[in-house]
């Protein structure tokens, strides 16, 4: 092929003009994710409505040699669905259908652009729920969730991503479909399902998604716990998973997040919190009642301050609104904020904290805590303004000393937003040579010529920040 025109000519004939993006106008808006460094435009996006489309583009740019990027709402976080070596994105938002529910078998087949929230909405009435629930939920789509194993607040008792999927169907970087897993939990040979799930885009594109669904519990317990330090919050968590109850969702926020959610959601929070415990209970009547007990024994010991407990289903929709919107009202105290993901084991909770605010004053910043607390995975929001040239620099000094501390803790990079650009040059620090061979070995099985989301996930010569500079990525 000659030039970019007769490839849109081409793509043109598999999905019609009316689904390609090619001027640098809109393109602007697939620039990044929700990670704002690292920017770079792709030299087009197509829309594909189908299993068949989306092999036809692939066949074409695989034949062409020209890289491509599956993308879902863009919602990420680490800089996984944008182009630093250039080509084409192909977006899967048009493909949003839910193809099947099989309450019986309590599963649904999903097309990878159906947004997270509309499959446990849609399955409500069946007394069913989707359970993985990141806090973008309500807009990330099950594919990007695929993508990236992402998690959410009722991680610890009910799993990720990979702990949801029976099947998938995959295209993959040469155009052939195959289907990975089964309609049942259990399937013959190796779990390629569960292999490719958190291979954040570099295996092939999903087209269909058979998702496990849940029953709704029969009841639930749903209260804050207001405390005067973090540290009296984080040492109530440990004393909780020692006393053998598990949580559907065990949460905890610091007195910087507390003063935008009360600027947002009007929680009347006590001025004197330094941090607030989210706790939900979830099951049987006979279960959850003393749970509830043992949770506030834990509490009281660690000097918790006051409890407030949701009495209506619409107070318990409140708070875990106000819970998952907090990273929007943040908006209200900074002009932008940096948030990373990593995760250090619950017993080192104590240690990181000291760390991050130690981090947060050598380099004359502010840093917001939200955290599931449960499982040790860490959201630090670092406040700044990106007009202010040396606090963007000192932001991404501090973000390494993060990544660092929680490996130097015994943690790793990632809970649930992946390693996309942002953390790829981590990877050394984390893995061994012979670990991350093996890692690209199994990517080069199902992408030998590295077309499908090149760049991403283990360490190159040039950081995504040079990339984007020099704005690699002119094939034509």
């Amino acid at each position: 092929m000659k030039n970019f025109s007769e490839l849109i000519f081409e793509l043109e004939k598999i999905i019609g003009l009316e689904n390609i993006v090619s001027s640098k106008e809109e393109l602007i808006v697939f620039e990044s994710d929700g990670l704002t460094f690292g920017k770079s435009i792709p030299e087009a996006v197509v829309f594909p409505e189908n299993t068949q489309e989306v092999q036809e583009i692939v066949r074409l740019l695989s034949r062409e040699k020209v890289p491509f990027t599956p993308r879902g709402a863009g919602t990420g976080l680490s800089g996984g669905c944008v182009t630093p070596e250039g080509g084409i994105i192909i977006s899967l938002t048009k493909m949003n259908k839910i193809l099947k529910i099989d309450t019986e078998n309590q599963f649904a087949v999903a097309e990878p652009g159906v947004v997270n929230s509309h499959l446990s909405k849609e399955v409500e009435k069946f007394g069913l729920h989707y359970a993985p629930d990141p806090s973008s939920q309500f807009v990330c789509t099950i594919g990007g969730n695929v993508a990236e194993n992402s998690g959410g607040p009722h991680t610890l008792k009910y799993g990720v991503t990979s702990n949801h999927i029976f099947a998938l169907k995959v295209v993959l970087p040469n155009g052939e479909l195959v289907e990975f897993g089964s309609e049942f939990a259990e399937s013959e040979g190796l779990d390629l399902a569960g292999v490719f799930v958190g291979s954040e885009g570099t295996f092939g594109i999903v087209t269909e998604i058979t998702c496990k669904l849940t029953p709704l519990p029969k009841t639930y317990q749903t209260f804050l716990v207001f405390f005067e330090t973090v540290e009296d919050g984080i040492n109530t968590v440990s004393e909780i998973i020692a006393s053998g109850v598990i949580p559907a969702a065990l949460e905890m926020m610091d007195s910087q997040v507390l003063e935008a959610l009360e600027a947002a959601f009007k929680l009347e929070i006590p001025k004197n919190a330094g941090s607030i415990l989210i706790v939900e209970l979830d099951g049987f009547v006979e279960n959850v009642e003393p749970e509830t007990e043992i949770v506030k024994s834990c509490c009281i010991k660690n000097h918790a301050q006051s409890f407030r407990f949701a009495t209506t289903v619409e107070e318990r929709t409140k708070l875990w609104i106000a819970r998952k919107k907090a990273f929007g009202a943040l908006g209200r105290i900074t002009p932008n904020y940096y948030t990373q993901d990593g995760v250090v084991p619950r017993s080192k909770l104590p240690e990181m904290l000291k760390k991050i605010y130690e981090i947060a004053q050598k380099f004359d910043l502010k840093i917001a805590n939200i955290f599931h607390a449960g499982d040790g995975n860490l959201h630090p929001c670092i406040l700044f303004d990106a007009k202010n040239e040396k606090q963007t620099h000192a932001v991404h000094q501090a973000s390494k000393e993060l990544l660092t501390a929680c490996i130097d803790f015994g943690g790793t990079l990632s809970g649930e937003h992946g390693i996309g650009l942002e953390k790829m040059d981590f990877m050394n620090r984390l893995f061994s040579e012979n670990d991350l061979l093996a890692m690209q070995k199994l990517k080069e099985v199902f992408n030998p010529e590295n077309l499908c989301n090149p760049g991403k996930i283990f360490p190159t010569k040039k950081s995504c920040v040079e990339l984007s500079l020099k704005n690699r990525g002119n094939y034509f």
